[in-house]
């Protein structure tokens, strides 16, 4: 097999690109321990796991957001609904272990 050698352009852009997702996980990380603290309020206040409301305002801040970032409303809107279901998870968890 020939030996190939990539542009320095294509490895720099994947070098900022393999950063950018280790930034985006971290963010995730930090989301997730703050929804965490948001669970443990919920649960010892008694409040609900899920509020719908909130859900639905915060997905149609992200399409909106994303629309003027130029990025696909629908994939943003699937990504935090999936993001916020295990949140919800998470929030059903800790009220489970309050009880």
């Amino acid at each position: 097999m020939a030996e190939t050698t990539l542009p320095e352009e294509l490895l720099r852009s994947r070098e900022k690109i393999d950063q950018i997702d280790s930034d985006l996980l971290n963010l995730l990380a930090e989301r997730f321990a703050l929804t965490l603290r948001v669970g443990e309020i919920k649960a010892t206040q008694s409040l609900e796991s899920f509020d719908p409301l909130r859900e639905a305002q915060k997905i149609e801040k992200l399409r909106a957001l994303s629309s003027s970032l130029g990025l696909n409303p629908d994939l943003v809107a699937q990504l935090f609904t999936e993001i916020m279901k295990e949140v919800v998870k998470n929030h059903q968890r800790l009220k489970q272990q309050q009880q």
